[in-house]
This record gives C-alpha cells, sequence and structure tokens, in this order.
C-alpha cells in the first residue's frame, strides 16, 4: 500500500470503529424495529412479516391522548428545569467562586442514586398522610382531602427532579466558557446589569439552553417511571404504554410501531433544533 493510499484511507480508518458502533447499536435496531412493526400473528403461532402498515394507524388512533400527553409534560417539565436550572448554572458560573467544583458536586450528588429510587423516594414524600403532606394537614394547614400523588403536577415534578442536572451542566459550561471581558466592556458602555444580561449573557448562552432542551426534552417525553409511580390512571404517558404492549400483552409489532413513531417524532424535533442552531455550537458545549 502506497503512502498516498494510505493517507486517503486514513480518515475513513478513523472513523471506522465510530461507524460500526453506530451501526451495530442504533441503525440494525431501528431497521430491525420497523421490521418488526410491519409483522402479524401472536407469541404462541409466531409473527410473520406482511407488511401490515394499518398497525400504524390502529395505535396512533388509539393511544393518540397518550402521545399528546407525553409532548405537553415533557415541555412543561423542560420549560421548567429552564425556569429552575439557567439562575443555578448562573449563579455557580458567575458567583461560585473557587467552590463551583463542590456546587456542581452537590447537584449531582442525589444522581448517584438509582433514578427508580429516587422517584420512590418522591412518593414516599408526597404520600397523602407522608412526612410532608400528613404532617400539614395535622397542622390544619391543608384539608384532609388534599392530595399530590396520582395528579399532572407530581408526575411533572418527578420529570423536572429527575432531569434538572442535565438542563443545568450544558447551561453552565455555557456561561464559564463565556468571555469575561465582553461583560466588561458592555459595562464601560454604560449598560446597567439587566442590559448586559440580555444583550450579552443571554445570547451567549442560548446554545448551552438549547443543549439542555435536547438533553431533557427527548427523555422526558419518553419517560414511564415517573407516570408509573407518581401518577395514576389519568397521568398514563406513552412509554408506559410500550412497556405494557411489551412485557405485559406480548404485542410486540403494536409495541414496535408505537416506539418507530415515538422515535421519528423525537428525531425530527432534533434534526429540525439542529438545523436551525447548527451542531457546531451543541458539540463546543457538550465537549465543554
Amino acid at each position: 500500500m502506497t503512502l498516498r493510499m494510505r493517507a486517503r484511507l486514513a480518515p475513513y480508518l478513523l472513523i471506522l470503529p465510530g461507524g460500526l458502533w453506530l451501526a451495530i447499536f442504533f441503525v440494525i435496531p431501528i431497521i430491525a424495529l420497523l421490521a418488526l412493526s410491519l409483522d402479524t400473528g401472536n407469541l404462541i403461532n409466531g409473527f410473520r412479516e406482511t407488511f401490515h402498515v394499518a398497525t400504524y394507524v390502529n395505535q396512533l388512533s388509539q393511544y393518540h391522548t397518550q402521545f399528546i400527553r407525553s409532548f405537553v409534560y415533557g415541555t412543561i417539565a423542560t420549560a421548567a428545569m429552564i425556569a429552575i436550572g439557567y439562575p443555578v448554572a448562573y449563579w455557580i458560573a458567575f458567583h461560585g467562586g473557587t467552590r463551583k467544583s463542590a456546587y456542581l458536586f452537590l447537584l449531582i450528588l442525589p444522581f448517584f442514586v438509582t433514578f427508580v429510587l429516587r422517584t420512590v423516594s418522591w412518593q414516599f414524600l408526597l404520600a397523602d398522610q407522608g412526612i410532608v403532606l400528613g404532617t400539614l394537614k395535622n397542622w390544619g394547614l391543608l384539608p384532609q382531602g388534599f392530595r399530590v400523588l396520582s395528579t399532572n403536577f407530581a408526575v411533572i415534578a418527578g420529570l423536572t427532579y429527575n432531569f434538572l442536572p442535565y438542563m443545568v451542566l450544558p447551561i453552565y459550561v455555557a456561561l464559564e466558557r463565556m468571555d469575561k471581558g465582553l461583560l466588561e466592556a458592555a459595562s464601560d458602555l454604560y449598560a446597567n446589569r439587566r442590559e448586559v444580561f440580555r444583550r450579552v449573557v443571554l445570547p451567549l448562552s442560548i446554545p448551552g439552553v438549547f443543549a439542555g432542551i435536547l438533553l431533557t426534552f427527548v427523555p422526558a417525553v419518553s419517560d414511564y417511571v415517573n407516570a408509573e409511580i407518581l401518577g395514576g390512571v389519568n397521568q398514563v404517558m406513552i412509554g408506559n404504554i410500550i412497556e405494557n404492549q411489551y412485557l405485559v400483552n406480548n404485542n410486540y409489532p403494536q409495541a414496535a410501531a408505537l416506539s418507530f413513531v415515538l422515535m421519528a417524532a423525537l428525531l425530527i424535533g432534533v434534526f429540525i433544533y439542529a438545523r436551525a442552531l447548527g451542531t457546531e455550537d451543541i458539540l463546543s458545549v457538550s465537549s465543554g
């Protein structure tokens, strides 16, 4: 092999491991999922490929409410994470001083506990006669019939809590990497703090905000643990339906169709975002 040929092949050889990884764990499973969604049959008699496209129409018409609810919950939870996470990231980046690493560690410390246990702890705290609501009811501060579990608020609050660090960290990276000389220049031009934030800090932190949206909205929409533990029959999300179809009813084609539609909807949203903002900003914030 000549030196020129080696130079031409070098870039392809470098991306080969990553390409194989994506092919094995992303492309092939998607193709298998699509093929399974077009099957007909049952677990006893087996499934066979019949290209039954009507499965998609039937599942969407039957579970469109859960789809809409999942996207509504994910949108509200993501907005709540921005409202909570941005001030936290801002304070750590600009006022954390030498203890920034300690504050970040405290932020992610609860997340060394498994996802399910954290959600169950919320169920324990928000129980009707639990340590919080039960005490307030005994003090007469809340009516006896007041409840939080099995409500929309409980599920959205659980989603917000469980994915909050994935919003804070990208915003913190964007703020931390900001050239502080720009802030001093704005102040020298007689801009007050509000104008400095609105005209300098906020625009430069937008890539971090959008990276946080990407990291939180997708798992929040497809989550099923919070709705299962903190919600009730009126808070079922599409993730719960997919789990039930796979593990309880053994309706693999129906579950695959729902999974493929959810994944396609989320991927379309990601591609639109990448098109609007550009992938370079995402990569720069994520790599920081």
